[in-house]
């Protein structure tokens, strides 16, 4: 992001953005600052002095943080605000769902094993793959000593694989503010679609807006 500020540049998380801020409950000052761009219900205008006051920072430490972040590739320009997805959840995250899995089926569920939205899987299907998502949630969570810290595994992810090792079916935790939702997909995962984003972007203007006010004291990269 060399050529910034600019009063006439938006910016908002790229898919691989949006993912590495939902993929862990890990804390950072990358992640806190996405999660502000996600937050807000319209990309908002690359100002590095109106940022900097909002985050506590000096102009060149938001700078310094904005273009580690750009050469993650972890951000997006616009000429133009963008708004995220309005309306309910139901009307809106079918079709999100559906684009993020090349069966065209997937589904979003709560902590507590009960599906948000559906789409390509029967009712009484849906009900079950979100309960197997709650017990592999709980299953991670009570080894994660050894995956976490024995074997240095960051992932919390899970899947069923054929031989070849490609997914057939994929459990994928979004910790979003204090909530944890679970992103279940069959076939081959497409979380670098631009519906991918507009799914977590949603999610965190109605679940994680009103934890989003951070200041950053200190920034660690």
């Amino acid at each position: 992001m060399s050529d910034v500020p600019s009063d006439q540049v938006y910016i908002q998380t790229t898919p691989a953005g949006a993912y590495y801020t939902t993929c862990t409950k890990k804390d950072d000052a990358s992640r806190r600052l996405l999660q502000q761009f996600l937050c807000s219900p319209t990309t908002p205008n690359l100002d590095i002095e109106n940022l900097s006051q909002q985050l506590s920072l000096t102009n060149d430490a938001t700078l310094e943080l904005l273009q580690h972040l750009d050469k993650l590739k972890f951000l997006q320009r616009f000429d133009e605000p963008m708004q995220v997805d309005t309306g309910k959840l139901e009307d809106i995250l079918p079709q999100l769902l559906q684009a993020l899995s090349c069966e065209n089926k997937a589904l979003l569920a709560d902590e507590q094993g009960f599906y948000i939205s559906s789409a390509g899987f029967p009712h009484e299907t849906a009900e079950e793959l979100s309960a197997l998502g709650a017990d592999l949630a709980s299953l991670h969570e009570r080894h994660s000593g050894l995956l976490l810290g024995n074997l240095n595994m960051q992932s919390n992810s899970w899947a069923l694989v054929d031989a070849a090792g490609f997914s057939q079916l994929g459990f994928w935790p979004l910790f979003v503010g204090v909530e944890v939702f679970t992103l279940i997909i069959s076939g081959v995962p497409r979380l670098d679609r631009n519906e991918f984003l507009r799914l977590v972007w949603a999610l965190h203007t109605r679940y994680a807006a009103v934890h989003s006010k951070v200041n950053f004291r200190a920034v660690t990269v």
